[in-house]
């Protein structure tokens, strides 16, 4: 798989870690522009790490991925090892995220990016985690991504939907800290065609 900069990452065979396609992958980057420079960024269910290399690669400061398969938490520490630069931060934690977010407590998040299983039921109750440790910033932004089939981007008390777009089988929906003056109106897109 190839990311920003034509850098090459190892990817583990087949789609147990179901990896972010290229197109989903430009166009978050493409709504983010501007934004990663120097950001904390948070990567749930970080799969092969893609999303968190990505951020990396576009200087944020810090990365922090959670992933719960061992196998994938090699991959990723080994790509953002080789991609990371000195002055960036970047910490994998491996376990079940319903448990490890707990410990995030404290810290806070300009990005954030969501991706569980499609049919997993983790969309609610995480986001809801991640407004109960105040793990997003005022002013930041969580990205999720989701299979519409499956799961239907819902209101959660503390965040604010701003936004949804879709590509083909594949939408983000974007929340925001409901105090937060950025975001404004709720924004759904048709679906973005191939």
């Amino acid at each position: 798989m190839r990311i920003y900069g034509n850098r090459l990452l190892k990817t583990l065979p087949g789609e147990l870690t179901r990896p972010t396609s290229a197109k989903v992958r430009e166009a978050l980057f493409n709504i983010w522009q501007g934004e990663v420079t120097g950001c904390r960024w948070l990567d749930l269910c970080a799969g092969n790490g893609a999303m968190g290399a990505e951020a990396l690669c576009r200087d944020a400061s810090v990365v922090i991925g959670v992933e719960k398969y061992g196998k994938a938490c090699k991959i990723i520490h080994e790509n953002w090892q080789k991609i990371a630069s000195e002055q960036q931060d970047f910490r994998l934690i491996k376990g079940d995220i319903l448990k490890v977010l707990k410990n995030l407590e404290g810290q806070q998040f300009d990005l954030i990016y969501f991706d569980p299983p499609y049919q997993s039921g983790l969309y609610k109750p995480i986001l809801e985690l991640i407004v109960n440790h105040n793990l997003l910033h005022e002013q930041g932004e969580i990205a999720v991504e989701h299979n519409p089939k499956f799961w239907q981007a819902t209101a959660i008390i503390g965040l604010k939907m701003v936004r949804e777009k879709s590509y083909g089988n594949t939408s983000l929906t974007f929340y925001s800290d409901h105090k937060s003056p950025i975001g404004g109106q709720y924004m759904r897109d048709e679906a973005e065609q191939n």
